[in-house]
């Protein structure tokens, strides 16, 4: 059994997996795990992980969870190209700088405005109140321009003059609110850029292949999820918002 990476394109971590593995030429079987559709609480998936969440990945008989793990492991057993996560001292701890950063920053904050454009009209049935969705933009405005001023300052990429996996995690993570209609890279001609020379470093045609999924969310409708999810997925929604 070869490696087998347990994905969904909608979720950011997956699709930095998926471009990150694919860029390398690593090879993998992609088993699809449809979130909407509860796939990743089957008993079958639960053998893979036991969290139920994806990404997952099985290499023979070892299974691993977390994505930033996954790279990591990917980076270490395949030996891909050094910049992405560097053996220079500095370089490789400026990397795990922002991937330690990210999660309640650039995530969390995304990851909300995206739920509240998309996901809760979606399952409500109401749009979410105009200052509310202000307050969701807002708190994502504040996590990009510490973004910009800490960690891209006036450098190429994040830990310098070559992609890392920090670029790809943090582009993937801002493709999740542009997606649902939030055109964060306009008037941030910086932020522009670095996404230009990022898209150019893994591939133009691959990153926007991992992203057809997430490009046509605003397409799904509540009749796509599983029925036993949605009430569930909407109480944690309302909860957030």
């Amino acid at each position: 059994m070869g490696l087998e990476l347990y994905l969904d394109l909608l979720s950011q971590p997956c699709r930095a997996l998926y471009i990150f593995a694919r860029s390398n030429s690593i090879p993998f079987e992609f088993k699809r795990v449809q979130l909407a559709k509860g796939q990743h609480k089957t008993e079958e998936f639960r053998k893979v992980n036991v969290l139920m969440k994806v990404p997952a990945l099985r290499d023979g008989s070892f299974t691993l969870a977390e994505s930033i793990a996954i790279l990591l492991y990917l980076v270490q057993k395949f030996k891909t190209p050094d910049h992405w996560y560097p053996a220079d001292l500095q370089k490789r701890a400026r990397v795990d700088e922002y991937l330690s950063w990210q999660h309640i920053n650039i995530r969390a904050k995304g990851s909300k405005l995206f739920l509240s454009k998309v996901l809760l009209p979606l399952i409500t049935g109401q749009p979410l109140p105009p200052e509310k969705l202000e307050f969701a933009t807002e708190e994502l405005n504040v996590a990009l321009k510490q973004f910009e001023e800490k960690f891209l300052q006036d450098k190429p990429f994040i830990a310098g003059s070559e992609v890392s996996l920090a670029d790809l995690v943090a582009l993937v993570e801002l493709m999740q609110p542009v997606c649902a209609g939030y055109a964060l890279f306009e008037d941030r001609p910086a932020l522009a850029a670095w996404r230009g020379r990022v898209e150019e470093a893994v591939g133009k045609e691959l990153f926007l292949e991992a992203h057809q999924d997430i490009m046509n969310v605003k397409n799904l409708t509540a009749d796509q999820f599983a029925p036993e999810l949605l009430e569930n997925f909407k109480q944690q929604l309302l909860k957030q918002n």
